[in-house]
């Protein structure tokens, strides 16, 4: 009985000390998603409160390097090229710098995400845009380290940043204008080869309308003359259908394209092909 009790107490206490601590963070993390026009802007950054403390000039010292929030990078990240203030700005993820002034702030767009506070090692070549903005005033104290995407339209926003009784805003451009257009143009233009090859492999692998799955597997190889796996997939449907002569036909042009091409795959599995069909 005693070695069972001993047992129980060493169990409860294993599963005590694994258990971890949960308390409150002093500077909790915070995520924005936010679609911009077609771009997708995403914010990760911790939130530190002033509590009662003098935050610029003081606690953030005016014209030094700031991390921009708390603990570890505050990142931005662009799901396509954007212009920051005029500075192009490729698709990815950065961290935000800032060295806050009483009048302009410089905002630093670092390629390097990996570091808990400022880099260790300023290297000048992962800065890849440096911005300055205006100090705005607000009449009533903001608690709690804020970042917004603020004014937003089809083709661009604000990246905010407010604290104590400080906002400053970087403004940014997106490419909906180009993406827009693009996607027009190309469902205007009706479906793509791939659409086609798409839709006649499903036919043909579910056993559906081959008949279908022919007019639209010519289709794709009529748009794409170096689809060798397109023509590969129509002397498939060919041959399923009965018409061995075109079967043999599209798999000889497919096993040319696709010598052209390196693909030694392709060029085994038509090789094999017509010799089953009798052709080799």
């Amino acid at each position: 009985m005693k070695k069972l009790v001993l047992f129980v107490f060493v169990a409860l206490l294993s599963i005590s000390m694994e258990a971890q601590l949960q308390t409150p963070q002093p500077s909790p993390p915070s995520k924005i998603k936010q679609t911009v026009g077609l771009t997708e802007v995403v914010v990760e950054y911790a939130r530190p409160s002033m509590r009662g403390r003098t935050i610029f000039g003081n606690l953030v010292p005016y014209d030094a390097l700031w991390r921009t929030g708390a603990n570890k990078n505050t990142t931005v990240t662009f799901s396509d090229d954007v212009v920051v203030q005029g500075k192009e700005l490729k698709a990815g993820s950065y961290a935000i710098f800032t060295k806050p002034g009483e009048a302009v702030w410089e905002v630093i767009f670092y390629s390097d995400t990996n570091n808990w506070g400022t880099p260790r090692n300023w290297d000048a070549s992962k800065v890849a845009a440096t911005v300055k903005t205006e100090v705005y005033p607000i009449p009533m104290p903001i608690e709690t380290f804020t970042i917004t995407i603020d004014d937003m339209h089809n083709n661009g926003a604000t990246l905010g940043i407010m604290w104590e009784k400080v906002y400053v805003g970087v403004k940014f451009d997106v490419p909906t204008s180009a993406k827009a257009t693009k996607s027009i143009e190309s469902v205007m233009a009706g479906p793509s080869a791939n659409d086609y090859y798409a839709a006649a492999s499903y036919f043909m692998d579910e056993g559906k309308d081959l008949n279908k799955a022919k007019e639209w597997i010519d289709k794709a190889v009529s748009m794409n003359e170096k689809g060798f796996w397109m023509m590969r997939k129509q002397s498939l449907i060919y041959a399923k259908l009965g018409d061995k002569k075109g079967a043999i036909e599209a798999a000889k042009r497919s096993m040319a394209v696709a010598e052209e091409a390196g693909n030694a795959d392709y060029v085994k599995l038509n090789k094999d092909s017509l010799k089953e069909w009798g052709a080799l």
